[in-house]
């Protein structure tokens, strides 16, 4: 996802592109990682000081039920990050840091082989760990 795709996302869905939403976008695009809420909103409080936590996640939860983000839970607490559109692929994601890197491996196709009776509408397959930086420092 990009900054465009997701600003088109938005306009096509009637909602306007205001310069909080934009640096919502710009937060998520800047970094290949998992976010809380509450990360979102100590960087935006810097810039918007009036910003309620409410607002931040209203937005997200617009953005996540609009495709432009994407969740999982971690500790117990749910976290955001940009969506990736391009190929098939899940993620390893690091506990400590929430830094996520595209694993090209899917158990779908042994899934469908065993479930053959079942429709299955969808997926999710994530690793959970420590990434190499979050190891060194540990």
């Amino acid at each position: 996802m990009n900054k465009t795709k997701a600003i088109e996302i938005l306009t096509q869905n009637q909602y306007k592109m205001t310069t909080r939403r934009e640096a919502i976008l710009d937060f998520f695009l800047k970094e290949d990682r998992y976010h809380t809420a509450k990360t979102l909103y100590d960087y935006m409080e810097v810039k918007y000081p009036a910003i309620s936590f409410d607002t931040v996640y209203r937005n997200l939860h617009l953005y996540h039920d609009l495709g432009i983000l994407e969740s999982t839970n971690l500790n117990a607490e749910k976290h955001f990050r940009i969506s990736c559109h391009s190929d098939h692929h899940h993620h390893f994601i690091c506990n400590t840091c929430g830094k996520t890197t595209p694993i090209h491996v899917c158990p779908m196709n042994e899934a469908q082989e065993k479930l053959t009776s079942y429709k299955i509408e969808g997926h999710k397959f994530e690793i959970y760990g420590l990434c190499p930086e979050c190891q060194l420092a540990s």
